[in-house]
């Protein structure tokens, strides 16, 4: 599905109307592409057992990544949720980001080796901040249609993270932790992004051309992203160490 005038300008301006507005539509289509491709999926690397935790994106539970987490157990891999419910921001995982980190360090503990996290959008942002607050404790990171190498304000969703975190975008804790998450990463970092999504600025879910960090781009909604057979494909590949076809 071409969406050649949805595409942003730029990196610092949010997702055009017409990708927006297109978002549902786009993701009942990939839903009904994972249906009909699900027993297709299995062509890529075995897992090796190592532990994952998939962080959900804004108002999401690990209901939504159910998807790829019995994907990733099927291949192989100790995939797992992040178990602290819906994610509110700050309110989910503490104002530090205390309770996210006490379940990583556990399940290390617990496993003997290190976390790969997998964000979604939100969960990306925060998926980062560990690995840079942690690295001992992090395997590696992948992000889907996670926007931390830009402002919130080149996002649709802005007013919905302050509504539902209780943090106001302009808050000096906001603008640091963004800033952390924009770094380069000390451990292996992946970027899957879009460039026609409608609710973040796919430009800013990547970091800049030149980067150590790792991207691999793809056509598809912000919604449901994470079901899509062509991120399922990219998040397995990247686990199994195939660099795709896709990444720049």
């Amino acid at each position: 599905m071409a969406l050649k005038f949805a595409t942003p300008d730029s990196a610092n301006v949010p997702p055009p109307r017409l990708a927006l507005l297109s978002e549902w539509p786009r993701a009942a289509w990939g839903l009904g592409r994972l249906i009909a491709e699900w027993k297709t999926l299995d062509g890529v690397p075995r897992g090796d057992g190592h532990p994952v935790i998939l962080l959900p994106g804004l108002v999401n539970s690990d209901r939504s990544n159910f998807v790829m987490r019995r994907y990733l157990n099927r291949l192989g891999y100790r995939a797992e949720g992040w178990d602290l419910g819906r994610n509110l921001g700050v309110r989910a995982i503490g104002p530090e980001g205390e309770r996210l980190m006490a379940r990583i360090a556990a399940l290390h503990e617990e496993t003997g080796e290190k976390v790969t996290l997998i964000g979604i959008s939100l969960g990306g942002i925060m998926a980062r901040i560990a690995a840079h607050r942690h690295p001992e404790l992090v395997r590696e990171v992948i992000t889907i249609s996670s926007p931390f190498a830009g402002p919130p304000t080149c996002t649709n969703v802005w007013r919905q993270f302050e509504w539902l975190t209780g943090e106001k975008i302009d808050d000096p804790a906001v603008s640091a932790r963004l800033k952390e998450a924009a770094r380069p990463l000390p451990v292996p970092a992946t970027a899957i992004w879009s460039r026609n999504d409608g609710l973040v600025n796919g430009l800013i879910c990547r970091e800049p051309e030149g980067s150590p960090g790792r991207a691999i781009e793809i056509s598809s909604s912000h919604l449901f992203v994470q079901m899509r057979p062509e991120v399922l494909r990219a998040v397995a590949q990247t686990l199994g160490g195939q660099s795709g076809s896709e990444a720049r």
